[in-house]
């Protein structure tokens, strides 16, 4: 009986990826073998073979099938080969060759009533690095970033001692080493004293606001927020049931005299406002607390780049000025290590704290111990204040640069960190639809955020969209606004 052969042709390589080749041949001969493709038994190409129809050396392929042969998917045969190896290694269901599922979507229209998928968003495209002027928020310049030393961080954190405690269900508790740096190290630049039972470790402070809405929701509650302001705040709100009423900022945040009475929490962006930058005077600081405790409401204070700040040193938090416990303080370590670490904290009493960590131990139990612990190391020994140093630098240089562009193309920056940040609130033209001009923009991979999304209802300026300037560099700076003003004087005419 002739044997099965897996044949050349399915093996393709994408050098493109920035997966190995070795990779990718095992991948192939692993997917053959899950999809039933590949029974026991099934022979492989040669590597000479194989090695030729890639256009790769010989001993790409001769090492991928070594660690086949040692994963227990493949076995060598003497002087004939490989082949699919007869082991439990990989389980195998066949697939159901019944007739294919109806479509029954509109069964769950019940259980769905509404959809999350109209809410406004910030759209941030996947391929944004492929676009050579992207002015999109919130993404890293990984240039900036010591990847060798957060490598040997995370070697560290995978060492015997630290794997030890790191494999085991935390269940409810977050990395001692990085809650103590928090207290010690990240809060005090704030001015905010903390002990380990008012500091929780969450996924990002996406999820800190979620526990705390979650927390806050258990009845119906009244809520402010900022306009414009974070969509994704006021969806959460709205989602958990929340009475929402958007405020209008000035020139100075929100102001404390446009919030109405029966209001039970005010979610704020004091130190950077969310899309402005605008910071809030100490006064009015001062005033939002005086009120929270006449008018008896809360405030969450979204702290979320306060990291960021070379042109002067920043304000203290408005969490550093409550004596009175009416103050979630929420931060995050995505603006300044990287989104995609996913880590933030809160600050509240222990009470909030010991509830919010019972529900968040409810959702996800605690974030990864691995990422904690690596976190932890790269603060502790110093490569977080070096990475933080160089930022500022290049930040600096990067937000003179679009100032500079910007003077003589008709737009206006109409808000503006008086300590720096990361990105430029502008506002075109007048009758200038930002939607549109995002859109017309792509054709000349120019990526700037619309300012739709940020106001609340249908009936909002279209002139104003967000320039960030994290990921953008230097020199390409001055073209990317010119393309901006150009397709934006042809929208306008």
């Amino acid at each position: 009986m002739k044997q099965a052969r897996i044949p050349p042709d399915i093996f393709f390589l994408d050098r493109q990826s920035k997966r190995s080749l070795q990779s990718q041949i095992r991948e192939t001969v692993i997917a053959a073998i899950l999809s039933l493709q590949a029974p026991p038994g099934t022979i492989l190409p040669s590597s000479r073979r194989l090695a030729d129809h890639l256009g790769v050396a010989r001993m790409t392929v001769t090492l991928a099938f070594q660690e086949l042969i040692a994963q227990g998917y493949v076995e060598g045969q003497s002087r004939a080969g490989y082949r699919v190896a007869d082991s439990d290694t990989a389980h195998r269901i066949a697939a159901d060759d019944g007739e294919a599922p109806r479509d029954n979507s509109r069964f769950w229209d019940r259980f769905l009533p509404d959809s999350l998928a109209t809410r406004r968003r910030i759209q941030k495209p996947l391929d944004w690095r492929s676009l050579p002027y992207s002015f999109v928020y919130g993404q890293m310049d990984t240039t900036l970033f010591n990847h060798t030393a957060w490598r040997n961080c995370a070697r560290q954190a995978l060492g015997t001692r630290d794997f030890d405690a790191m494999a085991g269900d935390l269940v409810a508790a977050d990395d001692p080493l990085l809650v103590n740096y928090i207290r010690a190290r990240t809060l005090p630049r704030r001015g905010i004293t903390a002990d380990p039972d008012q500091i929780l470790v969450t996924v990002g402070a996406q999820n800190a606001l979620w526990l705390i809405i979650a927390l806050l929701t258990r009845r119906q509650i009244n809520a402010v927020c900022e306009n414009p302001g974070y969509p994704d705040t006021v969806a959460a709100l709205r989602w958990h049931g929340a009475d929402v009423t958007p405020v209008d900022i000035d020139a100075d945040g929100l102001p404390p005299d446009r919030i109405p009475p029966g209001t039970d929490a005010v979610f704020v962006t004091p130190s950077h406002h969310a899309p402005t930058s605008t910071t809030m005077p100490k006064a009015r600081r001062l005033q939002l607390l005086a009120d929270a405790e006449a008018q008896d409401f809360i405030v969450v204070e979204d702290d979320y780049e306060f990291e960021m700040s070379y042109l002067e040193p920043p304000s203290p938090a408005l969490k550093s000025f409550d004596r009175n416990d009416r103050v979630i303080y929420v931060g995050s370590f995505s603006k300044s290590l990287f989104p995609g670490l996913r880590l933030g904290y809160l600050v509240a009493p222990p009470r909030i704290i010991a509830e919010a960590r019972e529900l968040r131990s409810l959702m996800l139990r605690h974030p990864a111990g691995h990422q904690q612990r690596t976190a932890a190391y790269f603060m502790a020994q110093g490569h977080f204040d070096i990475q933080i140093r160089n930022m500022r630098r290049q930040f600096a240089r990067r937000r003179e640069a679009m100032q500079t562009a910007l003077e003589d193309t008709g737009f206006h920056v109409a808000g503006a960190a008086s300590f720096g940040g990361s990105s430029l609130w502008v506002r075109g033209p007048d009758g200038l639809d930002s939607t549109r001009l995002a859109q017309s923009l792509l054709e000349d991979g120019v990526l700037i955020e619309p300012g739709a999304p940020f106001f609340d209802g249908d009936r909002h300026p279209t002139e104003y969209f967000r320039l960030g300037f994290s990921s953008i560099p230097v020199d390409r700076i001055k073209t990317g606004i010119s393309l901006i003003a150009t397709h934006a004087r042809r929208l306008c005419i």
